[in-house]
C-alpha cells in the first residue's frame, strides 16, 4: 500500500486523465512508477559511481580497454 501527496496541479491533471479515459488515478500512478523506476535506479547508481570516482574509491577504465575486453574492437 502506498499513499502519496501530489501538487494540486498534478492531482487535477491526473483527475482529468482518469475521467477522460475511464481508468483510475491509481492505474496511472502505477504506470508512471513502473515506467520510470528503472531510470531512477540507473540515475542513483550513476550518481553513486560518480561520487565514488571523485572520492578516489574507484578508477576509470579507458574506453579502448573496455572495448578490447569485450571484443568490440573495430
Amino acid at each position: 500500500m502506498l499513499a502519496i501527496r501530489l501538487p494540486a496541479d498534478v492531482e487535477s491533471r491526473l483527475d482529468a486523465l482518469a475521467q477522460a479515459t475511464g481508468r483510475t488515478k491509481t492505474f496511472y500512478a502505477r504506470e508512471a512508477i513502473l515506467e520510470h523506476l528503472d531510470d531512477l535506479e540507473d540515475l542513483y547508481l550513476a550518481e553513486q559511481r560518480f561520487l565514488d570516482h571523485h572520492a578516489g574509491k574507484t578508477q576509470a577504465v579507458p574506453l579502448e580497454e573496455v572495448m578490447k575486453r569485450y571484443g568490440l574492437e573495430g
